[in-house]
C-alpha cells in the first residue's frame, strides 16, 4: 500500500514555459525566443546537465526523469512498475525495496516449511518420500510455485542491493555506466544504505487535496484596439504552426457560404450589369446617394433590394 499508493515524487508542471534566455537571431524581423535544450548546474561540487522537458515545460533536476507510462517528470526516477502500477522513485523507493524483500522471504518461508511438512509426513507413517509427496499436492504446487518465484523476486533483490550499495538508480544503471570513480553520487557503502533508509523523506509536492480552481469562461468577443475580435482570430498562431489547417478550414466554410448566397438570390448577368451601371453613372456624377461613409451603418441598396424581392 506505501508503495503503490504514495506519491513517488512528481514534479508539479508550470502552466507557463519558463523565461527564455537566448533569441534565435537568424529568422529575420520576428526575433522568435529560444529555450536551451540543456543546461550545465553546479550541485556540491559536481557539475550535473538538466534538460528541458516539453511536456512538464520545466528544466528537470539531477536524477530526475519523465515516465511515459504516468506522463510526469518524477525526482530520483528508479523504473515505473507494472505491478504495483506506480513510478518507483524518490519518496517510495524505501518502501519497493522492502516489499520485494519481504516477498523474497515469504517465498523461502513456504517453500521451507512445505518441504518440512512432507518429510514430517514421511517420518510419522513410515513410508517414502514420494507417497509423502502424494498425500499432499497442495504442498507440491506451493513448493514449485515459490521456488519460482523466489529466483524472480531474489534476483530483483540482489539487484536492488547493488543499486543502493553504488547508490545507482535502474534508469542510470541502464542508461549510464558508472563505476566507483565516475559516479558522482556514490558516498560509500554504508552512507548509501543510510541515504535509502535512514535520511528522512522529502514532502510532496503535489496537493492532492486541494480544490482545483474552475476555469473562466472565454468570451465571444473581446475588444481589441476599440473594435472587436472574433475568438477564432486569437489562434492564429497555433493554426501557422499547425499547417494553418483552421484558415483553410474557415476558407471551405466561407466558399459554401458563398454557393449557398448564390443560389438563393438567382442574380442573372444581365441584371448585373444593370446595377454595374448604375453604380458607374453614380460615379461619374459624383454622387453616392446609397452609399455612406465608413462610420455609417451599413444599408442594402433599392437595387438589392428589388433582385431579393423578386426571388
Amino acid at each position: 500500500m506505501l508503495t503503490s499508493g504514495r506519491d513517488p515524487g512528481i514534479i508539479p508542471r508550470n502552466s507557463h514555459p519558463p523565461e527564455p534566455e537566448a533569441i534565435d537571431g537568424n529568422s529575420g524581423t520576428s526575433q522568435t525566443p529560444r529555450l536551451p535544450r540543456v543546461k550545465e548546474v553546479e550541485v556540491n561540487g559536481n557539475i550535473f546537465k538538466v534538460k528541458y522537458c516539453d511536456t512538464c515545460m520545466l528544466y528537470r533536476p539531477p536524477r530526475c526523469s519523465h515516465c511515459s507510462i504516468c506522463n510526469n517528470c518524477v525526482e530520483r526516477f528508479d523504473h515505473h512498475c507494472p505491478w504495483v502500477g506506480q513510478c518507483i522513485a524518490q519518496r517510495n523507493y524505501r518502501f519497493f525495496f522492502m516489499f520485494v524483500f519481504s516477498t523474497t522471504l515469504l517465498c523461502v518461508y513456504v517453500l521451507a516449511f512445505c518441504c518440512v511438512y512432507i518429510r514430517k509426513i514421511k517420518e510419522s507413517e513410515d513410508i517414502t518420500i514420494w507417497k509423502a509427496m502424494l498425500k499432499t499436492p497442495a504442498s507440491i504446487a506451493l513448493i514449485i510455485y515459490t521456488f519460482i518465484c523466489m529466483w524472480f523476486v531474489g534476483g530483483l533483490t540482489c539487484f536492488h542491493l547493488y543499486l543502493i550499495s553504488t547508490n545507482q538508480t535502474t534508469y542510470e544503471n541502464f542508461r549510464y555506466s558508472y563505476d566507483r570513480r565516475s559516479n558522482p553520487h556514490n558516498k560509500g557503502v554504508v552512507d548509501n544504505f543510510k541515504e535509502i533508509f535512514c535520511s528522512a523523506i522529502p514532502p510532496s509536492k503535489n496537493s492532492f487535496r486541494a480544490m482545483v480552481p474552475r476555469e473562466a469562461p472565454m468570451p465571444s468577443r473581446s475588444a481589441v484596439g476599440g473594435g472587436f475580435m472574433s475568438p477564432n482570430m486569437g489562434r492564429g498562431n497555433d493554426e501557422i504552426e499547425m499547417g494553418r489547417k483552421g484558415v483553410w478550414a474557415m476558407a471551405e466554410h466561407g466558399d459554401d457560404k458563398n454557393v449557398g448566397n448564390n443560389e438563393r438570390f438567382h442574380v442573372n448577368d444581365d441584371e448585373l450589369g444593370d446595377i454595374r451601371t448604375t453604380t458607374d453613372d453614380d460615379e461619374q456624377s459624383g454622387s453616392r446617394p446609397n452609399i455612406h461613409p465608413r462610420h455609417s451603418s451599413w444599408e442594402m441598396s433599392p437595387e438589392v433590394m428589388a433582385l431579393a424581392s423578386r426571388t
